[in-house]
Formats: structure tokens, C-alpha cells, sequence
């Protein structure tokens, strides 16, 4: 019975993980901003491109192949600092006082100027580099064999987690970063300079949407479309656990992935739609989701 329990909840959160890190950045940009960033995905799929191209070349140049393990988070990083600011500064800040339709429409653009913009620099084939995969190896425990670097991606989940907890609760920018979420305009009014918590703000969201990429390639690669695919499962993650909530897109995250893992094992047809059949039940029963409430609306 463990021989069969134990690999799919591994499975599960090792896939929880991957899924966490895009809808935690979705989640954290939309509790600050405000917005609903369409283009989420292709920020995900662009830090997997990156990655996987620099890993791809560390090893073809013959350089020692443990540096793709801080490749991954370095190639994450360029990508934040390289377009969070320019598209929070150029394009997002035009949307804030615009209507929720506008706000899709403007992101959504983005969104296929950045799958574009994939295609161009990288291709249409797609990119695999197992590299960091390969060198962790597999544990036996038990008889059951488990793939290291699943249980690194749990461990990073974990870190990430705490981090952006201990982040927002002690840090001075988390704390004005948190005033701003409770009330934009009173922190105007006390003189936060809320236009840089937004571009902080958006710019962790990025990074840990293409460090979620980069951490995927080794185990999936990474194809044209992953980015679109990406973002709707991170939406339906965002919705169970509640709308700004880092708590809830955690625990989100490893439902909507067990719901994901249990239908691959036994009922592989429902694959595809069995994370929004739960997004679907969840909202029946808490249209907030789980950690979601109701909010009197400024107008």
C-alpha cells in the first residue's frame, strides 16, 4: 500500500511545487497591483528558455556541470531584473486606474508579444537539459526510488514559502509592502512611494514565475505553448486558494497537483480537466476561494 501512497504524494508535491512558484508570483503582483497579469505564463516559460539555454551551453563548452544548479536561479534573476521594471514601467502602470477588461486585453497582448518574442530568439523546437537532474541522481528508501530532484524542488518550495513570509512580516519594504495592500491610498497619503513598491512587487512575481520554469526544464523541457498552459493552471491555483493569498496558493498548489497526479494514475482521460473540476467544486462551495473573502469595492 505505501509502495503505491508514498510516490504519488511525492509525485504530487514535487508537481506542487513547480505549479506554486508560478501562482505565488500571480498571486503576490495581484494583491499589490491589483491587476490580473495574463502574461504570467510566457514570464515562466521565457525563465525555462533562458535556463535551459544557459545549461545547454555550460555543458557544451565543457565548463564543470554542477554551475547549471546556480544557472537555474541566475537565469531566473536576469529575466526579473530584464522585464519586470521595463514592462510594469512601459505598459502596466498605464493599466491601473483602467477597467478589469482593459487590464486583460493590455496584459493579454503582452502576452502574445512575449510568446512571439520566444519564438523568434529561441525557436520552435523544443529544449530539454536534464543536466541538474542527472547529477542528483535517485534515493532508494524503502524499495521505493525517488528522484532527488524532486525532493529538492520540495525543499525550494518550502524555502520560497517561508522566505516570502518572513519577507513581507520583518523586512521594511515587505511591511510597506503589505501597507500598500491593506490601503493604497492611505499610503499615499503617509508618503510610501507606492509606484516603486509596484515595480518591486511585479518584479518578484516575475522572478518567481521564471524561476518555476527553470527549476521545470531539467524535468520537462520546454516547448512552445508551455506558456499558455502554465498560465491557466496557475489561474485555477490562484482561484482555490483566494486571490492575494500566499497561503492559499500554497495549499492550492498541492490539491489542485494531487488532483492532477491521482488522475494521471488512475483515470488518465480526466488529465487535462481534472485541476479545474476542483477549481469548479471549490468555488460552488467558497466562491472566494479557500482562503478568499469578500471585500467592500471602492468606487
Amino acid at each position: 500500500m505505501l509502495q503505491t501512497i508514498i510516490p504519488l504524494l511525492v509525485d504530487a508535491l514535487a508537481n506542487a511545487a513547480l505549479i506554486f512558484f508560478v501562482a505565488v508570483g500571480l498571486t503576490l503582483v495581484f494583491s499589490v497591483l491589483r491587476i490580473l497579469n495574463v502574461a504570467h505564463g510566457s514570464l515562466y516559460s521565457i525563465g525555462a528558455y533562458v535556463a535551459a539555454s544557459v545549461g545547454l551551453w555550460i555543458v557544451a563548452a565543457g565548463l564543470p556541470e554542477w554551475l547549471t544548479f546556480p544557472a537555474l536561479l541566475l537565469s531566473a534573476a536576469f529575466v526579473a531584473l530584464l522585464f519586470g521594471p521595463l514592462i510594469e514601467k512601459t505598459l502596466v502602470r498605464w493599466t491601473y486606474d483602467k477597467s478589469e477588461a482593459v487590464q486583460v486585453l493590455v496584459t493579454f497582448g503582452l502576452f502574445l508579444i512575449l510568446e512571439d518574442l520566444q519564438r523568434m530568439v529561441f525557436g520552435v523546437q523544443s529544449v530539454y537539459q536534464d543536466t541538474p537532474m542527472s547529477l542528483l541522481g535517485i534515493s532508494q528508501i524503502g524499495g521505493i526510488v525517488y528522484l532527488n530532484y524532486q525532493l529538492l524542488l520540495i525543499a525550494l518550495a518550502i524555502v520560497v514559502l517561508i522566505a516570502l513570509k518572513v519577507f513581507i512580516a520583518y523586512s521594511r519594504t515587505g511591511k510597506l509592502l503589505a501597507a500598500v495592500v491593506a490601503d493604497r491610498e492611505v499610503s499615499q497619503a503617509m508618503g510610501i512611494d507606492t509606484g516603486k513598491m509596484f515595480v518591486i512587487a511585479f518584479t518578484i512575481g516575475v522572478f518567481l514565475a521564471a524561476l518555476g520554469g527553470a527549476l521545470a526544464t531539467p524535468t520537462s523541457g520546454v516547448s512552445p505553448g508551455l506558456g499558455a498552459e502554465t498560465m491557466v493552471l496557475a489561474f485555477a491555483v490562484a482561484a482555490v486558494g483566494g486571490l492575494g493569498q500566499v497561503e492559499g496558493a500554497a495549499l492550492a498548489s498541492i490539491i489542485v497537483a494531487m488532483a492532477k497526479v491521482l488522475a494521471i494514475y488512475f483515470a488518465p482521460a480526466l488529465d487535462a480537466v481534472a485541476p479545474y473540476l476542483v477549481m469548479l467544486v471549490v468555488l460552488i462551495v467558497r466562491p472566494y476561494g479557500l482562503f478568499g473573502s469578500g471585500a467592500t469595492r471602492r468606487i
